[in-house]
């Protein structure tokens, strides 16, 4: 298994795709490497490849408060996209971007080893889920996944778009991560 730092490498000289021809940073994630807790999104948007740090924008705001609801703070958990370049304009990553990453955060997951995955939106759902069904139906169950759980939920941006009904199910869905945090992954079927 190779290191987060050795991963970062590879990651800052990718040229799988045409993301890397238009990116100012790779945001290969951030946070703690030895986290229980490990939230996976879609991909950058633009404050973070000003920055090189994921969630940093105004969905970063969102996904900070409702951690630190449950009785977080960033420095807990670790945080990453799947594809690691904003594409442009903040389209939806196509097929052969996905697929030029997904050993990327294949590999992010088995080092940090999380106990609970959560997975922002449907990118990340569907891929790590292996799934067609859609976000709506999946979010804030828990699955059993590689010896942990994940559970997937809405993205922040979703959650901002919904206003008020949107954080109640995204404050309900983060009371089902705290759950998961505190109990055994072997329960989860």
């Amino acid at each position: 298994m190779q290191s987060l730092d050795s991963l970062r490498t590879n990651a800052l000289a990718c040229r799988n795709c045409s993301l890397c021809e238009t990116r100012t940073n790779v945001v290969f994630g951030a946070g703690n490497p030895n986290a229980e807790l490990m939230f996976v999104g879609e991909a950058p948007g633009a404050q973070e490849d000003l920055t090189g740090e994921p969630f940093v924008g105004r969905s970063g705001r969102l996904l900070t408060s409702l951690i630190e609801g449950i009785g977080l703070t960033r420095d807990q958990v670790y945080i990453s996209n799947v594809v690691k370049c904003r594409p442009p304009d903040n389209r939806d990553p196509e097929p052969g971007e996905v697929a030029a990453c997904a050993p990327i955060i294949a590999s992010q997951i088995e080092y940090i080893s999380p106990r609970v995955l959560v997975t922002l939106g449907n990118f990340a759902t569907k891929l790590l889920l292996e799934t067609k069904t859609g976000i709506t139906k999946l979010r804030g169950t828990p699955v059993a996944y590689r010896g942990g759980v994940l559970i997937p939920v809405l993205h922040p941006a979703a959650v901002a778009r919904r206003g008020s009904a949107g954080l109640i199910e995204a404050r309900s869905d983060f009371e089902a991560i705290k759950l998961a945090l505190a109990s055994d992954p072997s329960e989860v079927k």
